[in-house]
């Protein structure tokens, strides 16, 4: 597919994505989901990618969903529009490699959204977060109203919606919607840093911590515990990810993943 709003770039096996509508400081719209879908299949079946990040393009990184293509749309349109970027950030939660939001300006409404359906997120200090939909006589529609309680607890859930306050990236560390802060200008830096980090380990292992801790969220603790036994034990036995990497710390030598 031939992507206008996202431009991508390989690198390591790193994927960064970066949202280009900056007339729209990157706003989302139908084409942002048809395109994102796209390139979470590709993804699925390209095994050079191993992390994806994802930014957005000039001051923001999104600056909410787009009112223009919103505005006139009934009752029936506007839950096909939700349930169409719910499936679109339900795929990357889902999706079996680790995904980062590099966070570099305004992340508001469905911006904010989509930081969420990352796996964490690391932030400029010049970036800001909130929810914005009630003053326009709107909730969130991406899921927000659901993830935001799960990250940052109920209380600190119903401020933000209900108020539309604004914070910035420090304030966003202290309730566990970020969880790293960094000068503009080290973003990236600081983002690959990571999902390099992140590359170097046991990628069989890497995969499974996402799915192990997504499905478990949703389970009782006893569901999870043994659904986490489960896959642990199947990195075990001869010529297995575990078995190299245990072998490699005892021979004290790099593991060859």
């Amino acid at each position: 597919m031939e992507y206008n709003i996202l431009k991508t770039d390989l690198s390591f096996g790193v994927l960064t994505v970066t949202i280009n509508r900056i007339k729209a400081m990157n706003a989302l719209n139908t084409r942002f989901f048809i395109e994102m879908d796209s390139l979470v299949g590709e993804i699925k079946e390209n095994k050079e990618v191993k992390i994806m990040i994802i930014t957005g393009e000039d001051k923001s990184f999104v600056a909410g969903a787009d009112i223009a293509e919103m505005v006139n749309k009934n009752c029936e349109e506007g839950t096909a529009f939700s349930r169409m970027g719910q499936n679109t950030f339900r795929s990357l939660e889902l999706l079996n490699i680790p995904v980062i939001a590099a966070v570099n300006g305004f992340a508001l409404g469905g911006g904010m959204e989509l930081t969420m359906a990352c796996d964490f997120r690391i932030a400029s200090t010049k970036a800001k977060f909130g929810q914005p939909e009630v003053g326009l006589g709107l909730i969130p529609g991406y899921a927000g109203t659901q993830r935001l309680s799960r990250l940052t607890g109920l209380g600190n859930a119903l401020y933000l919606l209900m108020t539309t306050d604004i914070i910035d990236a420090k304030s966003a560390l202290l309730i566990g919607l970020v969880q790293k802060v960094v000068e503009p200008e080290m973003l990236m830096e600081e983002a690959l840093k990571i999902a390099k980090q992140i590359v170097s380990k046991g990628p069989q292992a890497i995969k499974k911590v996402k799915q192990v801790v997504r499905k478990g969220y949703e389970m009782s603790l006893e569901d999870g515990a043994a659904l986490e036994a489960e896959h642990f034990g199947s990195l075990f036995g001869d010529n297995s990810e575990g078995r190299e990497g245990m072998k490699a710390f005892l021979e004290k030598r790099k593991p060859e993943w």
